[in-house]
């Protein structure tokens, strides 16, 4: 391929790879100077072209010796070049973008499901882990670069997938990675606090998740209007579905019952009337993830009932997820690492426990330092016992940052560092009909220290120890 066929300039040189890493660059590759956030890739442009780079990819003239492509925006350069080097494979695959601060991983989790037992083979992309072709493969980042994006859509497409359920994170979004899609439906889940490390304040926040139903090829736009973020994007969208518990919406949700088992509900849609729905899933917020894959399904027309009876099974790895070792407590594993999601965890154990609710947190090193107090009130507030411990402290020091999250909590809390100790701790509170949540981590199989360094770690694994250690 030529790189006059992938940006429309530069001349007939012939293309066999890109990569903006220049480590990953081989004879005939495209290399794109991408400016970071601490390294700026027209700095390793030389490396790059010694290494047998064919062009260049530039926001400024470098004179490297080999043909230069001068964009206003090389990240929005990359994203069209990957979309056209692939194929533009989402022209053949039914893909569905799931933004939103909360829910993305089990949202699409469900839109997977309701579309499988609808007939749709689907594909996986997103923080938990990638399904290609029925294949599961481990993944780095909630929504990679446009080179690595676009390839794994062309990838599902030859196994044999005809739609795919994408996580779409604000990062993606900021940073273009995810244009050059043409999204068959989009959903937009909730927006609270997070992620204010990277975006200056929250309107910035919300300006990134809106690029996708305002600014790209968005398809069927479906809204959580019990969220105050939703309701403005769906004000501003001509064509939407909305959704919701507690407020009007196209979609609405009644007659909720929820348990440590799941929850039953009544949908009321206006094609469908009332459809009653059974989820192995706890909780009001994970019912709104539901209703929001059927809604998903059916855009995509998969039969209600299908849809409906693909959710039945439904597991999703650290979301809500119970250890059982025969004690006569709940413990569930959860990746709530926001003042938002905690809220929602916290709650959702309330509605389950007879007896008191403990919980184990805390809060990200090297990530927005404003939710930590937040986080802190949150579980001195909503739970019965409060231990605050070491997530992924990262550069930080752990000390340092529980003492942060603890400072919200008007010493209303315990602390314990290490995360080891404070799992054992909570089970060992525990009595029957109590509900011990384990948050932060949920799926992740390790610590995060200065230097990349990571240690193994697996809070479920870790719970199942305590667990068998109370015998």
């Amino acid at each position: 391929m030529t790189l006059r066929e992938l940006l429309g300039a530069g001349g007939e040189v012939e293309i066999t790879a890109l990569a903006y890493d220049n480590r990953k660059v081989e004879p005939g590759t495209l290399f794109f100077c991408v400016p970071g956030f601490t390294r700026d890739g027209h700095d390793f442009a030389g490396d790059a072209v010694a290494r047998g780079a064919a062009a260049l990819v530039v926001q400024r003239p470098l004179g490297l010796g080999v043909p230069e492509v001068v964009v206003d925006d090389v990240r929005v350069a990359m994203a069209r070049a990957a979309q056209v080097f692939s194929g533009d494979p989402s022209r053949r695959l039914q893909v569905v973008g799931i933004t939103g601060t909360n829910g993305k991983t089990t949202t699409a989790y469900l839109v997977r499901a309701a579309l499988e037992a609808g007939g749709i083979r689907t594909g996986l992309l997103g923080t938990v882990t990638s399904v290609v072709g029925g294949e599961e493969r481990p993944t780095e980042r909630t929504t990679p670069e446009a080179i690595e994006l676009q390839a794994c859509l062309a990838e599902m497409r030859q196994a044999g997938d005809r739609a795919a359920a994408i996580e779409v994170s604000s990062h993606a979004l900021e940073l273009k990675r995810a244009d050059g899609i043409h999204y068959a439906a989009s959903v937009f889940t909730n927006l609270t606090q997070d992620h204010l490390d990277f975006h200056p304040d929250m309107e910035a926040y919300f300006a990134a998740k809106r690029r996708l139903f305002c600014e790209l090829e968005a398809g069927a736009a479906i809204v959580n209007v019990d969220d105050a973020y939703g309701r403005r994007l769906a004000a501003e969208l001509e064509r939407v579905t909305t959704y919701a518990i507690s407020s009007e919406a196209d979609w609405r949700v009644t007659h909720l019952r929820t348990g440590l088992a799941g929850s039953d509900f009544v949908l009321w849609t206006p094609h469908h009337g009332e459809v009653p729905v059974s989820l192995p899933l706890p909780g009001r917020f994970n019912v709104l993830n539901a209703v929001a894959a059927l809604a998903v399904a059916t855009a995509l027309t998969v039969e209600i009932s299908d849809a409906v009876r693909g959710l039945a099974e439904v597991r999703v790895p650290g979301r809500f997820e119970p250890v059982d070792e025969g004690q006569g407590f709940a413990v569930l594993v959860d990746y709530a690492h926001t003042p938002d999601s905690l809220e929602n965890v916290l709650a959702a154990a309330r509605q389950i426990a007879t007896g008191r609710v403990i919980v184990v947190f805390g809060a990200g090193g090297d990530r927005d330092r404003g939710k930590r107090p937040l986080m802190g009130e949150i579980g001195a507030r909503l739970a019965d016992v409060a231990i605050v411990t070491s997530d992924n402290p990262r550069s930080e020091d752990p000390e340092a940052i529980v003492a942060e999250v603890a400072a919200g909590a008007a010493s209303r809390v315990t602390c314990e560092v290490d995360r080891r100790a404070a799992i054992a701790q909570a089970v060992s509170l525990a009595g029957t009909g109590d509900v011990v949540v384990i948050a932060g981590k949920g799926h992740e199989q390790g610590q995060e220290f200065a230097d990349g360094r990571k240690e193994p770690f697996d809070d479920v694994a870790v719970a199942r120890d305590a667990l068998r250690g109370l015998a």
